[in-house]
């Protein structure tokens, strides 16, 4: 009875604060990486690419936020978490900035490895924050809310993002999301509170130390696994998405917008859902379940030819509310398996190899995917439908095997012990 009172207790009001701006933070870096898809048919019309050529656009971003991440993980627990947010968040308003005035392909391609080289540490930096400020029992919720941010970058962003390339060009979402981005690091600055709670456990390796022994985890090894695939499926559809939609389902320019804000909208309602359930049920369960149906989904969605927008966007939305359902309890789940001195340096690793992995993903799509010219249906999209819901299966089992982790990890180890000191310390500053 009491876990069940704990778990129901409403957020601080500086609790609430802090999963808002967090939020809004990965809105603002989820919508940069999120509005390539969407530019991806003005992109390879306007600068002549081919699937090959715009993978490597995407996956350029993707590989240099994982290069980022293992260089920073090391010493990803040795500063005020708030400073280190700051610093990151300032480079990619930078690297955004640079997309926005790029006007060449090399140039797009520049900004972009700029862009990734701070923006994705931020994901890391974000959920070590809500791991030092939220127990177990709680995450649930706030993953729900955090991972609002990408229902809110496909309701509110990418349609706005997709009306200013309209009338001024694929450059002016960059410079729109550089803004807002400038309004939030300056809140960031004047109320975010510092976070040195984990200063206070000593840290006696060295940064090249650190990384090495946290790599050198089995456990964490597991999570890392299980994380980079998870992200294979997502890097693989999610570029070449609006080409899909435009050359082989007939859904046109216009109606792109309207068929992004839809799932945006839906994702929107499901998140706090499945955040909730999650405090409330086996998370594993909930992931097994979403994988069966995203698998489904993806099969029926990748072999679809011209098809009327109505069930279109049905099955989008139907697709989504699979793949968002499944990121909410898994993240839960990894964001348990550090204990508090290594929780910076596994989060910094964790997102690497994630953002790796999906730049592998992105740049293998673009091999697989074909298009005889601009014009034409993409050839082979299926493809990479089968091979997600392969990769889907195997992420099924490793997710399993951090569940059983967390579940049979005792009690009273001391590491667990400093954590809940901290987390007692912590509710009663924020109080």
């Amino acid at each position: 009875m009491k876990k069940e009172k704990q778990a129901a207790a409403p957020f601080s009001g500086y609790q609430k604060f802090a999963i808002f701006i967090l939020a809004i933070t990965m809105f603002t870096v989820v919508l940069d990486f999120m509005v390539m898809s969407p530019l991806g048919d003005i992109l390879m019309k306007s600068l002549n690419l081919k699937p090959a050529h715009f993978g490597l656009a995407v996956s350029a971003y993707a590989f240099s936020a994982g290069i980022s991440g293992l260089l920073t993980a090391g010493f990803a627990d040795r500063y005020d978490r708030k400073k280190l947010l700051l610093f990151f968040y300032t480079g990619f308003i930078a690297g955004t900035l640079l997309c926005g005035f790029a006007n060449t392909y090399p140039l797009l391609v520049g900004a972009r490895i700029i862009t990734g080289l701070f923006g994705g540490v931020i994901g890391s930096i974000s959920m070590a924050i809500v791991a030092d400020l939220f127990d177990l029992q709680h995450r649930g919720r706030v993953m729900g809310f955090m991972q609002m941010g990408f229902g809110a970058s496909q309701v509110l962003g990418i349609p706005i993002g997709l009306y200013l390339a309209n009338l001024w060009g694929w450059h002016a979402p960059f410079l729109w999301v550089a803004a807002m981005a400038i309004i939030i690091a300056l809140v960031i600055a004047v109320r975010l509170k510092p976070l040195t709670k984990h200063l206070q456990v000593k840290q006696e390796k060295s940064a090249l130390r650190h990384l090495l022994s946290t790599l050198a985890k089995k456990d964490y090894r597991i999570g890392f696994t299980a994380t980079a695939l998870m992200s294979i499926g997502g890097f693989m559809m999610m570029p070449f998405g609006s080409a899909f939609a435009i050359n082989n389902l007939h859904v046109t320019q216009h109606q792109l917008p309207l068929l992004f804000m839809v799932a945006g909208i839906s994702t929107l309602v499901v998140m706090p859902m499945i955040g909730k359930l999650s405090d409330k049920a086996d998370k594993f369960k909930i992931f097994t379940f979403a994988s069966v149906w995203m698998a489904l989904m993806v099969i029926i969605y990748t072999n679809l030819s011209v098809t009327p927008l109505p069930i279109v966007i049905g099955l989008n939305v139907l697709m989504m509310a699979g793949i968002m359902s499944r990121m909410i309890p898994s993240s839960a789940l990894i964001t348990a398996i550090p204990v508090l001195q290594d929780r910076g340096a596994f989060m910094s690793i964790n997102s690497s190899l994630q953002q790796i992995a999906g730049g592998i993903a992105a740049a293998f799509a673009g091999m697989i995917v074909v298009q005889k010219d601009k014009f034409s249906p993409l050839e082979h999209y299926n493809t990479l439908g089968y091979i997600i819901v392969g990769i889907s299966a195997i992420s099924v089992f490793l997710l399993y095997r951090v569940s059983v982790l967390i579940k049979n990890r005792p009690k009273e180890t001391k590491p667990q012990k400093e954590q809940q000191v901290v987390m007692e310390e912590e509710a009663f500053l924020i109080e």
